[in-house]
């Protein structure tokens, strides 16, 4: 089954947190001093805020996927149409081990692709730059998710 994803920078996590908490009806189900994520079912999303992207406002959108076949099926897809697909691979971030792909929209809006296998304690492997965390096609990045 497939998840939208959101990723909006902020500047003020707790703010942030008490105003979507409040327009969501329900606490994050991950918070950290820099990042919080809810898990919304009705409309299915993953709703994350952080203070890492580099941006305010929306920093990124995504397809979050169950199962590694579904991954596999929504990149090749995007590879067949060749909308220039850059593959991250696992990564660690976001306070999650992930395999993820990215794509960039005709606006120029990052869109991630990808399947979550585990939370972690870190935002970010180590030595790696926030901004470091999407790559786009172009060889630029955009903020972590």
């Amino acid at each position: 089954m497939k998840r939208l994803h959101i990723h909006v920078g902020v500047k003020d996590i707790e703010k942030s947190v008490q105003f979507y908490s409040t327009l969501f009806g329900q606490k994050p189900s991950k918070l950290k001093s820099d990042y919080a994520k809810w898990m919304l079912e009705d409309p299915r999303i993953n709703f994350a805020v952080s203070t890492l992207t580099g941006t305010t406002g929306v920093d990124h959108l995504g397809i979050q996927v169950d199962e590694p076949k579904e991954l596999e099926e929504l990149t090749e897809r995007l590879k067949n149409a060749d909308l220039g697909v850059s593959e991250e691979g696992e990564t660690t971030c976001c306070y999650a081990k992930s395999d993820k792909a990215w794509v960039e929209d005709p606006a120029g809006v990052p869109w991630e692709a990808y399947r979550t296998m585990a939370d972690v304690e870190v935002f970010k492997e180590k030595g790696a730059e926030a901004s470091e965390c999407c790559p786009t096609d172009d060889g630029s990045q955009t903020g972590c998710c």
